[in-house]
């Protein structure tokens, strides 16, 4: 059985690749902190023989290199602080996280000779200037110490594949959403609707993001991890449709739902316009996302419901 060690396994998305892992019949060793991820994330895991889940943070190189040792096959490295707007109130965490912690599992990868999935963000791009949507050769321009940090940490693993043959894959999933995620545009909405209260949208709203389902997410950072032919390449995920936060909010509101703007209070941060050109990804593994937007919400709504209810 493969060993694959899933760094921030507790968080939103750790926790669906983990379960597109051990559904695949790996042997998974989880890692994170808990400073965003839950242990409710991967609670229905606990007693899954082949599943692990250690505390323990990537600023440690020691606990890292404990993990990814000669008998791991994978890394997929998840990891991260993921606040848009707290980096910039404390940018200095994002650096030590984001930068440093991911050079201590580079390091460690490279003593074992580890593949490696470099999970970074779409909000690395410039705004996309046409419907055609952005591939992987699009200009890249952080709005955020978030997003210069998570850049800073795909050129680094860019350096460790080319000087030292380390097989790098770097994903760029486009805004994922669904169950278990905490703070997203999208159960934020859809659990404020649930309530009956005021959708509030920061800003005019004309922004623009491309939504991609949790499971989409976790099937794409799995298959491009493990596909030779992904080695070496920077490869986005989205669904090639992008929707204003006007729309979404519109789509998500029931009757009687009210819908506000409010004060943004970091507007330089916002990339304007994201939309995906999946193409890449779809020529090299084959992978397409099975969810539209309207279908994950319902997925999404139905599983916050249902979580309520047995709270």
């Amino acid at each position: 059985m493969s060993r694959v060690v899933v760094t921030g396994a507790a968080g939103f998305i750790g926790r669906w690749v983990v379960l597109e892992l051990l559904d695949r019949g790996y042997h998974v060793v989880g890692l994170d902190n808990f400073s965003n991820g839950r242990q409710r994330n991967v609670g229905a895991f606990r007693d899954v023989d082949a599943f692990e889940m250690c505390e323990g943070d990537i600023c440690d190189l020691s606990v890292v290199a404990d993990l990814i040792n000669k008998e791991t096959d994978a890394c997929i490295h998840l990891a991260a602080e993921i606040d848009v707007h707290e980096s910039l109130n404390s940018p200095d965490t994002h650096f030590q996280t984001n930068v440093v912690g991911t050079q201590n599992v580079l390091e460690a990868c490279r003593l074992t000779e580890t593949r490696l999935g470099l999970v970074g963000t779409c909000m690395v791009y410039d705004m996309a200037e046409s419907e055609s949507g952005i591939d992987e050769a699009h200009p890249v321009k952080p709005a955020s110490p978030y997003a210069g940090t998570k850049l800073a940490a795909e050129n680094i693993a860019e350096s460790y594949h080319r000087s030292y043959d380390l097989p790098v894959t770097i994903l760029r999933p486009f805004n994922t959403y669904g169950p278990y995620q905490e703070g997203g545009v999208v159960p934020i909405f859809v659990e404020r609707d649930i309530r009956g209260e005021t959708l509030q949208i920061y800003g005019d709203g004309t922004q623009t993001r491309d939504l991609l389902y949790a499971t989409d997410c976790a099937r794409f950072v799995v298959e491009a991890t493990f596909d030779d032919a992904a080695v070496g390449e920077v490869l986005n995920a989205g669904t090639g449709n992008d929707v204003s936060i006007n729309e979404l909010a519109e789509l998500i509101a029931s009757e009687g739902t009210d819908i506000e703007h409010v004060e943004h209070h970091h507007p330089q941060s916002e990339v304007p316009k994201l939309v995906c050109d999946p193409s890449k990804a779809g020529e090299i593994l084959g992978w397409e996302p099975e969810y539209d937007l309207k279908t994950g919400i319902e997925q999404l709504r139905t599983w916050l419901v249902d979580r309520d209810k047995d709270a």
